[in-house]
């Protein structure tokens, strides 16, 4: 599987990519989690951003976040990574092969977090004119980024 993988040129790069991905978010959270937020507090960066420390036990907005939830979220992400690598083998064009080797990697961040820490460490938080986007992290952005850029490839027309 991995010849497959790294047989069409976009693919070893979508590879570097992922791994870069999981390593910034990794880096950035033992950063935030060992140093900046000992002891948590608010980070007032500017007027709309702050570095705050959530740890979330669920997924999006804490959904599934129930005591027992941890296992499943790390075998469903698992599940999800190794289909996303199927995808990924499959691909030819650079752009939706970079954006799933970005959500593989944010994937994969996450699921280090719930087991080294159980849940996952979010850390970024953005907010304006009294409402709070949730704090999230390096991984969720990847995944966000990741998808939109698949979603925009497919609706790209392509000449037969």
């Amino acid at each position: 599987m991995v010849a497959a993988l790294v047989a069409t040129p976009a693919r070893p790069w979508a590879l570097a990519l992922a791994l870069a991905v999981l390593a910034a978010d990794q880096m950035s959270k033992w950063w935030i989690v060992s140093s900046v937020m000992a002891p948590p507090r608010v980070i007032e960066v500017t007027g709309f951003f702050n570095i705050v420390m959530v740890w979330n036990s669920g997924v999006t907005f804490g959904l599934f976040g129930a005591d027992g939830m941890r296992w499943v979220l790390v075998g469903v992400s698992l599940v999800i990574v190794a289909m996303l690598a199927g995808w990924l083998a499959r691909t030819a064009t650079p752009a939706p092969a970079l954006a799933i080797g970005a959500v593989i990697g944010g994937a994969l961040g996450n699921v280090v977090d719930r087991l080294n820490y159980g849940r996952v460490a979010d850390f970024l938080d953005f907010h304006a004119f009294g409402w709070h986007w949730p704090a999230f992290n390096l991984a969720d952005m990847a995944i966000v980024c990741g998808v939109a850029v698949i979603l925009f490839d497919a609706f790209i027309e392509r000449p037969e």
